[in-house]
């Protein structure tokens, strides 16, 4: 079995965003092929790992990204352990990667989760071109580089020189290779209506997100100041907007939106998706896949989205759930979130072919070795 360190730079267990799952998810199910050990920050609830072994291996501090004793550590592990791969989570550990490469002659798999340099450069940050040369600079030196969407791939190849052999499409995905039963749906939507006081024959459209990140705190205030008020001028539509996640700022939650529940963090999403009947996705920056918009879909909310927040998700992996506007076209946004309240279909076994994280990890152990 191949032996596999993982560098993950940062607190990722428990993992209570979509950026975290996608760490621990991954190695969850990569850890049926591989023998994996993955080192991270002191800040981790190592018992939440599953499957794996984590070990708590660097500081959580900025200077964390520049020191060099770093190296020594670790290869004394790789050695001790004999791991033959290294998978690196984001470039920013590259000059690390790429030494521990060197020095103990193993192979070295990058894996994106956007391209930083554009990612930043969407969020207005000067120095993004710095970023982007280095992160090309990591990626022609790593043996694998896996990316989160093909669009990204095409572009590193394209715009890096990489080999296209070496490059490789590894989604975000889902635990359930089915649509949810009827009965896990009725048993949500009862729950959470009754939790939360919502009308029986009111349309539940939910958003979730961690919004000290920029660009979902910025759907929310889209949500709320745009396309709140378009919703509220249709007439005959009875709807709840329920808004998950850590970090709504306390302004926001205090303002009177009668049609809006802020139900902010909640341990586990899976009720209150499970209880929506739209998923709303305004989100228009920061690149990769959207996660949540994955997760929704895969517990067969119809959802709408804007063109930047589907990217890599086809629509026609989604037997017409999933229907998507220009981006910054709200008054069309909200006419297709009346359109999605009344589609009946289910996801279909063709959207998990994609998106189960079983085959997406198997795949990508193959692709690895």
């Amino acid at each position: 079995m191949t032996r596999c360190i993982s560098i993950v730079p940062y607190r990722w267990l428990p993992a209570d965003t979509g950026g975290h799952r996608a760490v621990a998810l991954f190695y969850k199910y990569l850890s049926l092929h591989w023998q994996l050990v993955c080192a991270g920050t002191t800040d981790n609830d190592v018992s939440a790992a599953d499957g794996y072994e984590v070990l708590r291996v660097f500081r959580p501090s900025p200077l964390r990204y520049i020191n060099p004793l770093y190296i020594f550590r670790l290869r004394r592990i790789i050695r001790a352990k004999k791991i033959t791969h290294l998978i690196l989570e984001h470039p920013y550990y590259g000059w690390l990667g790429v030494s521990l490469k060197l020095i103990c002659g193993i192979k070295l798999i990058v894996r994106s989760h956007n391209i930083e340099g554009l990612r930043w450069k969407s969020l207005g940050k000067w120095w993004w071109r710095i970023l982007w040369y280095y992160e090309r600079w990591v990626h022609r030196r790593a043996d694998r580089n896996l990316f989160i969407q093909d669009e990204e791939r095409q572009y590193a190849i394209e715009h890096w020189s990489l080999d296209p052999g070496r490059c490789f499409t590894m989604t975000y995905g889902v635990e359930r290779d089915q649509a949810p039963a009827p009965s896990a749906i009725a048993d949500a939507r009862q729950l959470i209506r009754q939790q939360y006081g919502i009308a029986g024959d009111s349309t539940v459209l939910c958003f979730n997100g961690a919004f000290g990140y920029r660009p979902n705190l910025d759907a929310l205030h889209t949500i709320l100041e745009t396309i709140l008020p378009l919703l509220e001028r249709i007439p005959d539509l009875s709807f709840t907007i329920l808004v998950c996640g850590k970090d709504i700022p306390g302004d926001l939650m205090h303002r009177n939106y009668p049609r809006v529940i802020f139900a902010g963090f909640v341990p586990d999403i899976v009720p209150y998706l499970l209880a929506s009947d739209v998923f709303l996705n305004p989100v228009m920056d920061g690149g990769g896949i959207k996660t949540k918009l994955v997760e929704a879909l895969g517990y067969n909310l119809n959802a709408v989205s804007v063109r930047n927040g589907a990217v890599g998700i086809d629509p026609a992996w989604c037997n017409g759930k999933l229907l998507v506007c220009d981006n910054g076209d709200w008054p069309a946004f909200a006419r297709l979130v009346v359109e999605a309240s009344r589609i009946k279909g289910d996801i279909p076994p063709l959207y998990f072919k994609h998106f189960y994280w079983g085959s997406i990890a198997r795949a990508a152990a193959a692709f690895m070795e």
